[in-house]
């Protein structure tokens, strides 16, 4: 059999709208997203009047950090993501003397602009809540004891995925989450009350896997 130009050019085509739509990116997908994650608190987290302390501040942290999705529609979906408990050194008046961990799932409502298109290039956005659980609270200083309170916020979130084959995409992912706590400084028999604003970005780069 002759193989001729336009037969050819046939075949091209129907290879290349087979591979493009494995890539179909959208209803039905699940999917883990994973990396490393860097937590960076606003600057100026408060202060503490009671106890002659006027600046407190919340240091960064970076540790591994993954999500967990599924798409319901096409440029719909939810995620939660989870990951290593952070821990963050905190400054009292630029004293570097107490440090607490914390565990920030965050579950948000994605929008995906291109859902449902074989583009390579994924955008989404979302929002939704976030739970932070603090634990492992120390203070260094002779008889205080610091404790801060779980915490509930709204969360705001932003992301790209690059595909690269019909699983695998590189991923790049931030989220700002609403975290203030109430933190209680027992020293000297009395109880010293404070809100710690932590209000931190979220910065995430890794990989993408759909099943």
């Amino acid at each position: 059999m002759r193989v001729t130009p336009l037969l050819t050019g046939a075949i091209f085509l129907a290879s290349m709208t087979a591979a493009s739509s494995v890539m179909a990116y959208g209803q039905n997908d699940f999917y883990t997203r994973f990396g490393v994650a860097k937590v960076s608190p606003k600057s100026d987290n408060g202060d503490l009047s009671a106890l002659g302390i006027n600046e407190i501040d919340v240091g960064d942290d970076s540790a591994f950090a993954f999500t967990l999705g599924y798409r319901f529609l096409d440029q719909l979906g939810v995620e939660l993501l989870a990951a290593e408990r952070f821990e963050h050194e905190i400054e009292l008046d630029g004293a570097n003397v107490a440090s607490t961990k914390h565990l920030p799932p965050t579950l948000t409502l994605q929008y995906y602009p291109f859902g449902g298109t074989d583009s390579r290039v994924q955008p989404y956005v979302g929002a939704g809540v976030n739970y932070t659980r603090f634990s492992d609270e120390t203070l260094d200083l002779p008889g205080a004891d610091l404790e801060l309170d779980n915490s509930w916020g709204y969360a705001a979130q932003f992301g790209v995925d690059l595909l690269i084959s019909e699983h695998w995409a590189l991923n790049a992912a931030a989220w700002y989450l609403d975290i203030d706590s109430d933190a209680t400084v027992s020293a000297g028999g009395a109880d010293y009350d404070t809100e710690v604003e932590i209000d931190p970005l979220v910065v995430m780069g890794g990989l993408s896997f759909r099943f």
